[in-house]
Parts: structure tokens; C-alpha cells; sequence
């Protein structure tokens, strides 16, 4: 007899099959992370730079933060949707 838990995994295989990925997916998935990763880094050697101009100007510093934030957002965001991709790709 199945538990709960298997039952409702087998149902979800049923809808979304799982797919095993290939060493070129992989490969393709770590480029994508490494590449979001330097940019991430790129940008907040750039905004940090930045933020130590500002020192005196609390009012930039705030902005300069929440324009980093919300540009690792958005990469991180574009990195998921191009990992998505690949990962539908078939």
C-alpha cells in the first residue's frame, strides 16, 4: 500500500513528467548562473563605488541601494527565464 506522500508524487509525474537533464543542459544552466553571477558582482562593485562618493548624502545612498536592489532582481530574474528555456528545450 502507497502513502500519502507517494500517491501524490505519482499523481504529479503523471502531469509534469520529470525529464533528466543532459551534460550539455547542465553545462548551458552553469554558464547562465556563472554569467548572472558576474554581473550581479559587476554591479555592486560599480554601485559600491558609487555609495562611497555619496558618504555625506544619506538620500543617495538610499537610492543607490534600492538601485542595486532592484537590478540584482532583475538579473536574477533574466537568469531564470533563460534557465527556463533551456530547461524546456527539448
Amino acid at each position: 500500500m502507497k502513502s500519502a506522500y507517494e500517491l501524490a508524487m505519482s499523481r504529479l509525474e503523471k502531469n509534469a513528467p520529470t525529464t533528466a537533464l543532459t551534460e550539455a543542459k547542465k553545462r548551458e544552466l552553469a554558464e547562465v548562473d556563472s554569467f548572472a553571477q558576474s554581473k550581479i558582482a559587476e554591479r555592486k562593485l560599480l554601485i559600491e563605488a558609487e555609495l562611497a562618493k555619496a558618504i555625506s548624502d544619506p538620500s543617495e545612498q538610499a537610492a543607490l541601494q534600492k538601485q542595486l536592489v532592484s537590478e540584482i532582481a532583475r538579473i536574477e530574474e533574466e537568469r531564470e527565464a533563460k534557465k527556463e528555456k533551456i530547461r524546456a528545450a527539448r
